[in-house]
């Protein structure tokens, strides 16, 4: 028999939420909802979340009305404390009897490895669905991830924003239960201006139709960003121009706005003398303007800014955006003509009067180890277009701009202005480009820096960092990162590996703990910022395609050099898919545990006079043979060469373990044979540890 089935529609209305977390909080609600009923076996065909900035909604659709009665057991106690020596029932049995709801005859015997059980065999009726929503509403409602909940008016209650009113309809029923201090109804209500009355809704299929047509809102918040998107792009084009979409502010934006409406305003074109960064950052950060581009990439004197209303004067729409924009654009035009008064050397005594962490010092500090240690970085690319001047420069310079106007008001421009006034002052190209670049990557898939003074400062800039932080003892846990160490060092690393720079971390780790006053420079911190760093390429390499074993494979050599890394990661990728590397990772992880039982001291040659039978002498000549070829691989990086040489010894190694006794009773013939394994394990762990691909 089908079970009959019927929409549920639950409905937050508040004041306007805060649109950074309105995203959030509709998946957040839509998955605990859903966690729910999968919980108490409740079928559905779909969920649907929407959000907008004065509603959270979540409609499940085609969900089961009451859960399946199921068959459960309960078990008792044992036989022989449910009966006396007369075989009358004890209080222990006629108590769990009683419990469920049966009498002693009608419970069952269960035999177990530990005897004979009762056990009561019950059918379990299933409730009706509306009789549950409510709690689980309100479990889902308390999970949220809201940072701070607030009370309003003389209630107890509280959520993120007050609350107006809260839609649960089951089908065409209200289920009027008490949320968050409202009484659960059937009326949403539409945009705050357009339509500020009561909607009636009648089933939940109805939702987001009574919005639009009736209530002037767009409730689900992918449409209304892809109208968003489209309506901007069009605006765009209709005035020669291509809008450059922040997807972090589409989606802001798209919060911000229920019935979104676009307008093209103007700004002065004086204003265009300005590096544009900073006018863009000024629309964008305090205004949520969209800026326009022409076809030379230009920034165009024009911006977009998405309303939530149709206007009937959007003329009067058009003149206020602009009127309150030219004050911010003033501001940015002030900034940089002032900025420009004093060369940036000017601004680095300021940088005394900034802490950069109480232990680590100033941010003049920080810029005086950057100094050495972007020299120590670059040193082998010096002579190569790069000299230690240029590094030292760009080190002296590279904190200057943060004590800037702009940079004050606008501290997104950091390292951007930076090299605006660096080449105002006629600084070397390559020096006022890696003042921005030092930044770079700032987030997953950023651009890395192009040249290698940018790269140096760069590595140099995140190091410090790193070690400063580490060496005191700030280790990030969990989600706890505040200096984001860990976003630095696989910034640092892909630099390192992705611009091909054949640099040691672990000596440059060392280095750079040297320069700090107050922190553990010991051997073995350094040590363990090497794992915190290196422990960051396994998601960087998972994202690749790369296995968890294939990194581990690699991670357990320990290489110093993340280039070197990243050769033999290549390696073993390549081997794994040889025919040969099943059958010779299984016997590298054979070799491996007999080794790690092996307690005496192996000799260091093998003895072939020693040799019994023809498949270790076999081994043993093969492998002799490709010993120095393997090695001018390894010694040259080319691991996948080494492994591809060493993969021919599949065969020969099968037969050894096939027909050879390596435990042989003669001390001096096994000790050889163990001798000749370790050898073979060794020249493989030259590039990686291949026993970790063995499944």
């Amino acid at each position: 028999m089908t079970q009959e089935r019927q929409d549920f529609l639950l409905e937050i209305g508040t004041e306007e939420l805060p649109p950074n977390a309105l995203k959030t909080l509709s998946v957040a609600l839509g998955n605990e909802l859903e966690n729910a009923l999968q919980a108490a076996e409740l079928a559905y065909e779909s969920a649907e979340v929407f959000a907008s900035p004065r509603r959270l909604a979540v409609r499940i659709n085609q969900c089961q009305a009451r859960q399946s009665d199921k068959q459960v057991e309960r078990k008792g106690p044992a036989k022989k404390a449910a009966f006396d020596d007369q075989g009358q029932p004890t209080k222990a049995a006629e108590g769990f009897a009683r419990s469920c709801g049966l009498s002693v005859d009608q419970l069952e015997e269960m035999d177990t490895p530990k005897g004979v059980w009762l056990v009561a065999r019950l059918t379990e009726t299933g409730q009706p669905t509306p009789s549950l929503l409510p709690q689980m509403v309100e479990t889902a409602v308390q999970k949220l991830p809201i940072p701070k909940r607030m009370r309003w008016g003389d209630s107890d209650v509280s959520f993120v924003r007050p609350v107006h009113w809260v839609v649960m309809l089951w089908g065409q029923e209200v289920l009027p239960v008490s949320l968050l201090g409202k009484t659960a109804g059937n009326q949403t209500y539409g945009h705050r201006f357009h339509a500020p009355g009561a909607i009636v809704l009648p089933s939940p299929r109805d939702y987001e139709v009574a919005l639009r047509q009736q209530g002037y809102v767009e409730p689900d918040f992918a449409h209304r960003r892809a109208r968003i998107e489209t309506m901007v792009q069009a605006a765009a084009e209709s005035e020669g121009g291509r809008a450059e979409i922040d997807p972090a502010l589409l989606d802001e934006v798209t919060a911000l706005n229920e019935w979104p409406s676009a307008v093209v305003g103007d700004f002065d074109t004086r204003f265009l003398s300005v590096p544009p960064e900073a006018l863009i950052s000024a629309m964008k950060g305090h205004q949520k303007y969209f800026h326009l581009l022409d076809t030379d990439g230009q920034l165009m004197a024009k911006f977009i800014t998405i309303t939530n209303i149709e206007s009937r004067r959007p003329a009067s729409v058009k003149e206020g955006n602009e009127r309150v924009i030219r004050p911010r654009l003033s501001d940015a035009r002030f900034f940089w003509d002032q900025d420009r008064k004093q060369p940036l050397d000017d601004f680095l005594p300021r940088l005394k009067t900034v802490v950069f962490q109480q232990k680590l010092g100033t941010l003049f500090d920080k810029v005086e180890r950057l100094e050495t240690l972007a020299v120590k970085v670059g040193r082998p690319l010096i002579g190569e277009g790069v000299s230690a001047a240029q590094l030292e420069r760009a080190a002296r310079l590279s904190k200057c701009d943060l004590m800037t106007e702009m940079v004050d008001e606008f501290p997104d421009l950091q390292g951007v202005m930076g090299r605006y006034y660096a080449q105002a002052q006629k600084e070397e190209p390559v020096v006022a480009d890696a003042i921005e670049s030092q930044y770079r990557p700032r987030f997953a898939g950023d651009a890395l820096p192009d040249h290698p003074v940018g790269q140096a400062l760069a590595i140099a800039d995140k190091l410090d960092t790193i070690t400063g932080i580490y060496g005191i003892g700030q280790i990030p846990k969990g989600d706890k990162d505040p200096f984001a160490l860990r976003r630095s060092a696989l910034g640092l690393l892909r630099i390192m590996i992705e611009k091909q720079l054949d640099l040691d971390l672990m000596a440059l780790i060392e280095a750079s703990l040297a320069l700090h006053a107050q922190v553990d420079a010991s051997r073995d911190t350094a040590q363990a910022i090497y794992e915190f760093m290196i422990g960051r390429l396994r998601a960087y390499y998972l994202d690749q395609g790369v296995t968890p074993e294939q990194f581990e494979a690699v991670r357990v050599c320990r290489p110093t050099h993340p280039l070197d890394f990243d050769h033999r990661m290549d390696a073993v990728r390549h081997f794994s898919d040889m025919e040969e590397a099943q059958s010779l990772s299984a016997a590298n992880k054979r070799i491996a545990n007999i080794l790690k039982k092996v307690t005496d001291t192996l000799p260091e040659e093998v003895n072939t006079a020693l040799f019994e039978q023809p498949e270790e002498k076999a081994l043993f000549e093969q492998l002799d043979a490709l010993r120095e070829s393997v090695s001018e691989s390894i010694a040259g990086q080319n691991y996948r060469e080494a492994l591809m040489r060493l993969a021919a010894i599949r065969e020969t190694v099968d037969a050894f373990f096939d027909e050879v006794m390596v435990m042989a009773k003669d001390d001096a013939v096994k000790q050889n044979r163990l001798a000749l394994l370790s050898q073979i394990y060794g020249l493989f762990g030259q590039v990686a540890d291949i026993s970790r691909l063995s499944n």
